[in-house]
């Protein structure tokens, strides 16, 4: 009897982590004119510093992130930014979904943490996001210019990935 409460607790949590919806989403990957404050932050200054958390000074993109029958991916997958500009990552369907970053250059990370000031426990991941349209907001302020690459955890099995290119 153990064991079949134990089975029913686990088949409700993957149902839930893989579970898609039949909800059609748009590919709109316009930008947001208005400049947002860094995930869930007050609007911080930019400082220039190393590891201090530095405001969206440029134009929002959004991200969408979606799970359905056609799969589970970030739309768009591959955005190019200037430094400065901020990207807003919203949860379409298919949750839970979130942004953790892979393979960031050492001497980068930090800047990166600072401005994922919504984090979850793991290193450069944000927080986990569970409901349709709940979103989150990061800054590439005084981030390096380069690629950085990012996978959805509970997807990376179904390749839900995407990278962002900082010009």
């Amino acid at each position: 009897m153990r064991f079949n409460g134990f089975a029913l607790v686990a088949s409700a949590f993957v149902l839930m982590a893989c579970g898609g919806s039949s909800e059609q989403a748009t590919t709109d990957s316009s930008a947001t004119a208005t400049a947002e404050p860094a995930m869930g932050s007050a609007a911080t200054p930019a400082t220039g510093a190393p590891g201090a958390a530095a405001a969206i000074s440029g134009t929002t993109h959004e991200v969408k992130m979606i799970g359905d029958a056609s799969g589970y991916k970030f739309v768009p997958a591959n955005l190019t930014i200037k430094a400065g500009d901020g990207v807003k990552w919203t949860m379409v369907s298919g949750g839970p979904h979130n942004v953790a970053f892979q393979n960031a250059p050492a001497d980068a990370k930090s800047q990166l943490m600072a401005n994922m000031t919504d984090q979850s426990t793991g290193e450069l991941s944000s927080k986990m996001m569970m409901q349709a349209n709940e979103s989150m907001t990061m800054s590439f302020a005084n981030v390096k210019a380069g690629k950085y690459d990012y996978v959805c955890t509970p997807h990376i099995a179904m390749n839900m990935k995407g990278s962002i290119t900082v010009q």
